[in-house]
């Protein structure tokens, strides 16, 4: 949808074609709510080995590879094997914190711009620790990407429950933590669907529960794409469809290192003096937790497992009972939704905007477990491309 937002705004008539009956029913659904800019940082580092190898073999672990025959799961995995070998990560990292800063800026001006709203928070976002130990990782990380940019202050205990009350409850006690105030969160389904009808308002056309069968090349050039709904034609065409995008792009010839993540949500219901009023990050079982007006959302946890969105009910269950130890006061409510969805992730967790071999196909994928913070300055930097303009923002596009 930001594609297409700004797509439009730089003049260009716009087609939008979906298999699903509205805009964001896929990734943008149920996820964590995060706009972590300050916190934009690759999964993948040289302290993320052992921890790894710790979780092998446990059906509730934040990071759970099940092997398949299946060649592209196997390439991805040694991908992000080798993206954790010193020197990729801070590179990684310089690269996505000026994306995201650049995307938390652009996401400002638009909401300033279109009024729009989306349960939209802008208190900043908590990252807390439980153990020493996850402290000190912590600390050592804000020190170390205080280069790229990042303000993240470290918080003692009683700073962090000076932000968040909600913590002073917890089963298991907060020790530290680090805090951008700068950072936000919301609905990013509410906000998809937002947008949308401020596009429509704008003239972009939507053809939903149109699935897209192929595309028609003709030398260097898109000719056409086949629908089920028809054959569709355009001076450019944009290839923005999450984990689904390698699928369409191979039969071109055209190979991205994208690989769907399964991740795990619960929602739940809160009162006005329930739940933690700020977004947070909880270090020890690595889930985000945002409200969402009189929603709390709790989500995490990364399974590569194919295309399969089916839900694991001990994932969702281990989110569920970490949110209840740390907020005793929200009880047992049965009011529970849970939900899975595929991030489209790279090895590096840098997303692939940009162009491709084929003159007129251009790429807006791969954002991994940052789709959300990424969104308005990816979609307005590949307008920028496709319009024939230089991004404002230093990046790595193709």
């Amino acid at each position: 949808m930001t594609s297409a937002w700004y797509l439009a705004e730089a003049g260009h008539e716009v087609t939008v074609v979906d298999r699903r009956a509205q805009p964001g029913l896929e990734t943008s659904f149920a996820n964590g709510g995060q706009i972590s800019a300050g916190h934009a940082e690759p999964w993948a580092k040289p302290a993320a080995l052992p921890k790894i190898l710790k979780w092998l073999g446990r059906e509730d672990a934040p990071l759970l590879f099940r092997p398949r025959l299946d060649l592209a799961q196997w390439r991805w995995g040694l991908g992000f094997l080798r993206e954790c070998i010193p020197g990729r990560f801070e590179r990684n990292s310089r690269v996505l914190a000026g994306l995201a800063a650049y995307s938390r800026d652009c996401l400002r001006a638009l909401r300033g711009a279109t009024g729009i709203h989306y349960d939209e928070l802008a208190r900043g976002i908590l990252q807390f620790a439980t153990r020493e130990a996850d402290f000190q990782t912590l600390r050592n990380q804000a020190e170390a990407m205080r280069e790229f940019g990042a303000r993240r202050e470290i918080k003692t205990a009683a700073e962090c429950l000076a932000l968040e009350p909600a913590l002073k409850n917890s089963k298991e006690p907060v020790v530290g933590g680090l805090y951008d105030a700068h950072d936000e969160s919301g609905d990013a389904f509410k906000f998809t669907g937002a947008l949308a009808e401020k596009a429509r308002a704008r003239g972009v056309q939507f053809k939903m529960d149109a699935t897209v069968q192929g595309v028609e090349l003709a030398g260097d050039r898109v000719q056409g794409v086949r629908t089920d709904a028809g054959r569709l034609q355009a001076d450019a065409y944009v290839v923005s469809l999450g984990s689904w995008s390698p699928l369409l792009l191979r039969p071109l010839g055209i190979r991205i290192p994208v690989y769907p993540l399964k991740g795990y949500s619960i929602t739940l219901p809160v009162g006005p003096a329930e739940g933690p009023t700020i977004s947070l990050t909880d270090e020890a079982a690595k889930i985000v937790i945002s409200r969402l007006g009189n929603r709390l959302r709790a989500a995490g946890t990364a399974e590569l497992t194919g295309y399969d969105t089916s839900i694991n009910a001990a994932r969702c269950n281990a989110i569920l009972q970490r949110v209840r130890a740390l907020f005793p006061g929200l009880g047992s409510s049965a009011a529970v939704e849970t939900w899975a969805g595929l991030r489209p992730a790279t090895p590096s967790n840098v997303p692939i905007i940009g162009r491709t071999r084929v003159a007129n196909l251009f790429l807006n994928t791969g954002h991994g477990t940052l789709g959300w913070t990424l969104a308005c300055g990816s979609g307005r930097a590949l307008a920028d491309i496709v319009s024939g303009r230089k991004p404002e923002v230093e990046f790595r596009f193709t």
